[in-house]
């Protein structure tokens, strides 16, 4: 387990951090924007979980996911490969995401058919479930950028993120009453209604 005694060190005040291993590096630097937009995502998994006391099956599917982007953020924070003789440096692995597969596949069974694109909306909870998908694309948009410039990135981590906002898609439809009361986009429903303000 981890063991934080003091919360302040000063080390940071110079505007850089240091990573598990390897040199501080910048807080502007891709990687540690990488790992700071995850505890974002996480961030809003953990607001949505405020909302999810009638469903506790729910609850405790997304309390394993805020876990396992703990291990994610962990994993981009160890950059390069793990020294001779060294334990193995904690990563992201397949089987996370096939379990986050399985999840889907399971939950989107019962969904209502999608007739249109979904707009963020509905319940509370669902619109924290997309909250948290968006700050997920964006992550997953950054870990690309990451990998092209340190190609020695765990390639796992790109593909839970992807996997991950799907899941949070399908949830939010969830809580939408199974996708039953989903906000869908209606293209042009607005711009071309001929009583619209000419204002």
């Amino acid at each position: 387990m981890v063991k934080l005694n003091k919360i302040y060190t000063r080390t940071g005040d110079d505007g850089t951090t240091g990573l598990v291993r390897g040199p501080r590096r910048s807080k502007a630097d891709l990687r540690v924007e990488c790992f700071g937009t995850v505890d974002e995502a996480n961030s809003f998994i953990g607001m949505a979980r405020l909302h999810t006391g009638s469903m506790p099956k729910l609850d405790r599917l997304l309390a394993r996911v805020q876990n396992d982007l703990f291990d994610l953020g962990s994993d981009l924070a160890t950059p390069g490969a793990d020294p001779a003789g060294a334990a193995p440096s904690l990563r992201i692995t397949a089987q996370q995401t096939e379990w986050l597969e399985q999840q889907i596949d399971n939950y989107n069974e019962g969904l209502a058919p999608l007739t249109s694109f979904v707009l963020p909306g509905g319940t509370p909870l669902a619109v924290a479930l997309h909250l948290g998908r968006t700050v997920t694309r964006r992550a997953e948009r950054l870990v690309v950028e990451l990998i092209a410039a340190e190609p020695d990135v765990n390639n796992a981590v790109l593909v839970y993120l992807n996997r991950l906002s799907d899941l949070l898609f399908v949830m939010a439809r969830v809580a939408n009453a199974n996708g039953e009361t989903d906000v869908l986009w209606t293209p042009g429903k607005f711009g071309h209604d001929q009583g619209q303000s000419r204002g």
